[in-house]
């Protein structure tokens, strides 16, 4: 490839890795740490199932959580493994340029140190310079013969330099492939760490199968509780609304005396907040950090997602989540997921309680509690701990975690990191 085309075909290349802006080697090593991380943290979750003996149904949800990450993981490994293969491509383009390069530089090379023999001798030198006509020509060869050997010089510095870029990329490639050699086996033994969570998955489920009328029997047990608790946390979020604006009127009258009691009452029968200057910095504050709030657990997998869904198992049985369900470790704690107000705590059945944390015109929500270390009141922060999560019967410890503007809740998948 002439050296023109090869310049325009590296520039192409170059610049169509920095539109598309591939992740780097780094990028993709820090995302398989991440998903290696998180890979332990659900096989300390199912460990944790298995050892307390919890219902089988979410040991299949860990176990396709699992799953999934380790299908991401062979998905990253892939990305590397790729991206191995355009370095060395285009590290061989250079090396063969190189060689040709250096194989035209050595045989001009050769050739000026052949005419060098030739007129090697003093003699000869000095017969080139006393046999000028005048003193400018003889000036002339004198500048030439020095030029010559500088050339010279140059030409020898340009093979070194070169040989030793050569040397450079090769080195490289050996190192690339080595490592690409590296992935292939590390994908393998991924691919078979699969098969087997996959075959685990299939005991699972088949477990669950002979246990069907019983399974379902709970889960329509827990379906009706699960509502009863809604109608419960949709009055907690209606209350909280009315404190929130009975103090927004008193504040108003107290600020501006000729606020009418038709404006009082306006405020204070209102469905939603009506936010101070204050509270609409807080909740465009939240609003804004949609996608990057900390989970309200330190370690957890959703094990029931938000919204009406097939049941995960039964597919002809529907359940309904006005949240997200997390399932985490025992004795595990509830955190905030952003700095705000507690609004409402409440004891919702016996044995499980909830907390409310206002963030100007945002709740949210975190149920099944059993015990809890804020009051109405209290300002908190991020990741600043609320409460015990509750360790039911069959030895399951999970969050219900929702986020609501007013009265309308929404996805909170949506709302946190991706960790």
């Amino acid at each position: 490839m002439p050296r023109f085309l090869l310049t325009v075909f590296v520039f192409f290349c170059f610049t169509i890795k920095m539109w598309s802006q591939p992740p780097t080697q780094e990028q993709l090593e820090e995302r398989k740490a991440k998903i290696q991380l998180e890979i332990q943290e659900k096989e300390q979750l199912l460990k944790s199932v298995k050892k307390q003996e919890r219902s089988v149904l979410t040991e299949l949800v860990l176990q396709k959580e699992k799953i999934g990450l380790k299908e991401k993981l062979i998905k990253t490994t892939e990305k590397q493994t790729k991206l191995l293969n355009n370095d060395i491509y285009i590290n061989q383009i250079k090396i063969n340029q190189l060689n040709k390069d250096l194989v035209q530089l050595r045989k001009d090379y050769a050739e000026m140190i052949v005419k060098s023999y030739k007129s090697r001798s003093d003699q000869s030198r000095a017969m080139f310079l006393l046999s000028s006509e005048n003193f400018l020509q003889a000036y002339k060869r004198a500048q030439y013969m020095k030029q010559y050997a500088s050339y010279r010089k140059m030409q020898g510095q340009e093979i070194e330099a070169k040989t030793r870029q050569l040397t450079g990329y090769t080195n490289q490639i050996v190192v690339q492939k080595k490592e690409k050699e590296k992935l292939i086996i590390e994908k393998e033994k991924e691919k078979e760490a699969l098969e087997i969570e996959k075959k685990e998955q299939e005991k699972i489920a088949a477990q669950i199968q002979k246990e069907k009328g019983k399974i379902t029997a709970e889960i329509k047990k827990k379906q009706a509780e699960t509502k009863k608790i809604d109608s419960q946390i949709k009055k907690l979020v209606r209350d909280a609304i009315a404190a929130a604006n009975r103090r927004t009127a008193a504040a108003s009258v107290k600020s501006n005396p000729k606020t009418t009691a038709a404006e009082k009452k306006a405020i204070e029968s209102s469905t939603k907040i009506i936010l101070t200057p204050e509270g609409k910095i807080v909740s465009d504050n939240f609003k804004a950090n949609k996608g990057r709030l900390p989970w309200p657990v330190e370690k957890g997998a959703i094990s029931l997602p938000y919204g009406d869904q097939p049941h995960p198992v039964f597919k002809s049985l529907m359940v309904h989540n006005s949240g997200i369900e997390i399932s985490t470790e025992s004795g595990a704690t509830a955190r905030a997921v952003f700095s705000g107000e507690v609004a409402q705590v409440q004891q919702i059945t016996p044995l499980k309680k909830a907390v409310l944390i206002k963030h100007g015109d945002f709740f949210t929500i975190y149920q099944n509690l059993s015990s809890v270390n804020v009051q109405v009141g209290d300002k908190v922060n991020a990741k600043e701990t609320i409460g015990k999560i509750r360790t039911d019967a069959d030895g399951q410890t999970i969050l219900k975690f929702l986020v609501s503007q007013n009265s309308v809740y929404y996805n909170p998948t949506t709302w946190l990191s991706g960790r």
